[in-house]
């Protein structure tokens, strides 16, 4: 697949390297693409530093790692081109979303309401997922959409990542994955993984 990653700091450069790593051809962007030379030299030849839009219209994919506070202009650069994108949300806000307001995640869809909205890969640091990754029992990776097609290419990226895909629900869910969730800085293998969604979910009732 062709995979897009807009955004090139610890995080993005790190899921770029390992999408790379599974034979997915990579465009990496940010507000400079100029300056990315040595995340492209990290991806083994299967990489390339594009502008922003020109990332999201090569990509099947859209991997969104950039700062929060630059969010909302990464998707302004990115323009219509998100339209009936697939896009996976792995940033956090800054702070926890406080009670009855939107998370993060549903902020960026209000943002690009037309783009197929995924979250997952945002609960643990890149040091974490760098030393569970690969290794049984699985890490699992909790997903967020209310699309079909988000759903499954998630699905599939994670596994070619590393980890175990599982599903938490709809939008509505995320919030449990970010600053202040339940499952935010929680490693959980894909043996615990009902029981801990089970558990996090006790907070939205």
């Amino acid at each position: 697949m062709h995979i897009g990653v807009i955004g090139a700091g610890q995080l993005g450069a790190t899921l770029a390297e390992w999408c790379a790593e599974s034979g997915h051809d990579v465009a990496v962007t940010s507000r400079h693409p100029e300056r990315l030379g040595d995340v492209v030299d990290h991806l083994g030849g299967h990489g390339v530093a594009m502008p922003v839009a020109e990332a999201v219209s090569f990509a099947d994919i859209v991997l969104f790692a950039p700062p929060w506070e630059t969010a909302h202009e990464a998707i302004d650069l990115a323009g219509g081109t998100l339209n009936g994108k697939i896009i996976i949300d792995v940033t956090n806000p800054v702070v926890p979303v406080l009670d009855g307001a939107p998370s993060g995640f549903e902020q960026l869809i209000s943002w690009a309401p037309e783009a197929h909205w995924a979250k997952a890969l945002n609960t643990l640091p890149t040091s974490v997922l760098s030393d569970r990754r690969g290794h049984d029992p699985l890490l699992a990776e909790f997903v967020c959409t209310d699309h079909t097609d988000a759903r499954k290419a998630t699905t599939l990226l994670i596994r070619d990542m590393g980890f175990a895909p599982f599903y938490a629900g709809g939008a509505g869910t995320a919030r449990l994955t970010e600053p202040g969730g339940p499952l935010q800085h929680n490693p959980v293998d894909i043996f615990d993984a009902t029981d801990a969604l089970a558990e996090a979910m006790t907070v939205l009732r």
